[in-house]
């Protein structure tokens, strides 16, 4: 049986190059994990997501447990086998959502009790039975569960939230069912104070997971923000293990954090995106919805390999996103679910060859060229 494990292989500057050894296989790092929150990623199938480059995926604790329920999956084979995705699986445990449903739910000590926004049934998620579910689904990586803290607050209302994730990861971990080639990461939270984030990730080292996730960003507090969180942060974060930024984020992001020495990432952009006619290129971003496309007979990123790119003109996207055909969100989620693959396949390629700086400032650079000028 294959041990959970990560190996550093080069860095570069705080940046790494490492491999998370899994049950469900090999994870290359800095890497990208396209969400899948109900089960699937949105206009994508299975084996187009691994066509991408994609070795790892996100479902989501809340979704699932309310739809079509963890025992259902369970009963299934699993989520890999369920919805045909032999890779690895990382589940969100539920907080984010759970934080989301502010009008639906009541908090206490022991979990959350809240309706569902499908139906209005009533459930309640702790630390114990998020950790369950997530073991009904076969996730190969398990989320400890926590509050995420929203942004702004108030550095007391912060320091109460962290300390009930803290509580409440110790019981997680005390739930969680070791398996050869399993894990389970817990979550550092402190909103944007350095001090309460170093005193949560004193906490959850005492634990031993598997890896460690920094959450409680990118809910509102801004690039710059981000990223100073991060800098104070990251030199005190376990080296040994993996470091995931949960939710982030634009491309741009992506890179700053990387640089700043996180290995792992998720986030809805680049399908919720692409259900919207915007697409991520080298050159920044593209409105499939503008007029100017009408005519353009070029392609969308004349350097990108996916079948939006290789076989489609901009004009013809342009129509299917006007025409609203499904076609359309299609095409431009599977683009940049490519783009997103290739970002982080050259930010691994720069760090293994010592030139992550030039990286960078030839993606900054490219980024503020701005698109392709219209013929």
């Amino acid at each position: 049986m294959t041990a959970f494990s990560f190996e550093v292989l080069a860095t570069d500057g705080a940046a790494r190059l490492g491999k998370i050894q899994t049950a469900h296989g090999e994870i290359d790092t800095p890497v990208f994990m396209p969400v899948g929150t109900v089960g699937t990623v949105k206009g994508m199938m299975p084996e187009n997501v691994a066509a991408t480059g994609a070795q790892i995926i996100l479902g989501n604790t809340y979704h699932l447990m309310l739809r079509p329920g963890a025992d259902r999956v369970q009963r299934l084979g699993g989520l890999h086998t369920m919805m045909n995705w032999p890779g690895p699986i990382l589940t969100d445990s539920g907080g984010f959502q759970v934080m989301s449903l502010t009008k639906l739910r009541k908090m206490t000590e022991e979990g959350v009790t809240f309706r569902s926004h499908i139906d209005g049934s009533r459930h309640t998620l702790t630390p114990e039975n998020s950790t369950d579910i997530q073991y009904k689904l076969d996730a190969t990586i398990t989320m400890a569960f926590d509050e995420c803290t929203p942004y702004p607050v108030e550095k007391k209302v912060a320091a109460e939230s962290m300390r009930l994730s803290m509580r409440w990861a110790r019981r997680s971990r005390e739930a969680f069912v070791p398996r050869d080639g399993y894990g389970q990461f817990g979550i550092v939270q402190g909103s944007v104070f350095p001090e309460l984030r170093e005193e949560s990730i004193t906490k959850l080292r005492e634990l031993d997971f598997e890896g460690y996730a920094v959450g409680g960003l990118a809910v509102g507090e801004g690039q710059e923000m981000m990223f100073r969180v991060l800098d104070s942060t990251m030199p005190k974060m376990p080296t040994a293990k993996p470091r995931y930024l949960m939710g982030v984020g634009k491309p741009s992001d992506i890179v700053g954090a990387v640089v700043r020495g996180i290995d792992m990432f998720d986030c809805v952009m680049p399908t919720r995106s692409g259900r919207t006619a915007q697409a991520f290129t080298r050159r920044g971003t593209v409105n499939l919805r503008n007029a100017r496309h009408l005519d353009d007979t070029r392609p969308l990123d004349e350097s990108c390999s996916c079948p939006a790119c290789r076989n489609y003109s901009r004009a013809y996207l342009h129509h299917l996103i006007r025409a609203e055909e499904m076609l359309g969100p299609m095409l431009l989620t599977w683009h940049n679910i490519q783009h997103y693959q290739d970002l982080m396949r050259d930010l691994r390629a720069a760090i293994k060859a010592g030139t992550l700086t030039q990286f960078v400032q030839a993606f900054e650079a490219q980024q503020a060229l701005g698109d392709i000028d219209p013929l």
